[in-house]
């Protein structure tokens, strides 16, 4: 029965509240832009080998369903081919639930896209944010097709666990502790454990009485690599 589970499995949905995917459940076409420039990209715990980048995004937004387009592109790691990624993700969001089809793709720059059985990382994900009142959030995310092969070519169906919490201080600061786990083996570890530990806390900067700019700082400690990581990042968008 726990193989049947493990392979089998697909939660989807939205890390919504974690991801920068959100949409309005309204009856009404929503449009979407946002490029953050961040000094490193950890990913899970992972680090992506891509340095400083620009990661700009785009969603459109119709009665709860989205489609977002979210890329990376290292900006320091030109003379090793430069890291870049580039994923798809269609969700819905009803009430406080959200589930998303994923398509990863982070070959790199030079490297072409269409190899969808050895370069691509279907997922499915599902999340639930608990509310304003108990802002909560948890996520379940599984690989359920493509390249996320263990060593004999079979489906291992990486998966992935999360849960923030966010806290609202004083100045417009928001404090975000956030936890990651793999509960089997699989892309992210050989046998279930904690991915990453996390603490962001980020303020919008106001430049003027109509420009302000998101600034975080995070620091993530990755135990299954044993690393620890401090990120800064601005963005900018509508």
């Amino acid at each position: 029965m726990y193989a049947f589970i493990k392979k089998n499995l697909l939660l989807i949905g939205a890390v919504a509240c974690l991801y920068p995917l959100q949409v309005s459940a309204q009856n009404k076409l929503s449009v979407h832009a946002k490029a953050d420039f961040v000094s490193d990209y950890i990913w899970r715990g992972a680090d992506q080998q891509s340095g400083c980048s620009v990661q700009p995004s785009l969603t459109l937004g119709y009665a709860g369903f989205s489609l977002n387009i979210w890329g990376s592109q290292s900006l320091t790691k030109w003379e090793e081919g430069g890291a870049k990624e580039w994923d798809i993700n269609l969700g819905y969001t009803y009430r406080n639930f959200t589930v998303t089809l994923s398509d990863y793709w982070w070959s790199g720059i030079n490297q072409p896209y269409g190899h969808y059985k050895n370069s691509h990382y279907f997922e499915g994900t599902l999340a639930y944010c608990f509310g304003d009142t108990f802002p909560l959030s948890l996520s379940w995310s599984t690989m359920f097709a493509g390249a996320d092969k263990n060593e004999k070519g079979n489906l291992q169906a990486s998966t992935y666990l999360s849960a923030s919490y966010v806290f609202r201080l004083p100045a417009d600061i928001v404090m975000t502790p956030a936890v990651g786990f793999t509960p089997w083996k699989g892309m992210y570890h050989h046998k279930a454990a904690f991915t990453d530990v996390s603490l962001k806390v980020s303020k919008e900067v106001s430049l003027s009485n109509h420009l302000a700019i998101p600034l975080f700082v995070q620091a993530i400690v990755s135990p299954v690599y044993d690393r620890t990581y401090l990120v800064a990042g601005i963005g900018i968008g509508f």
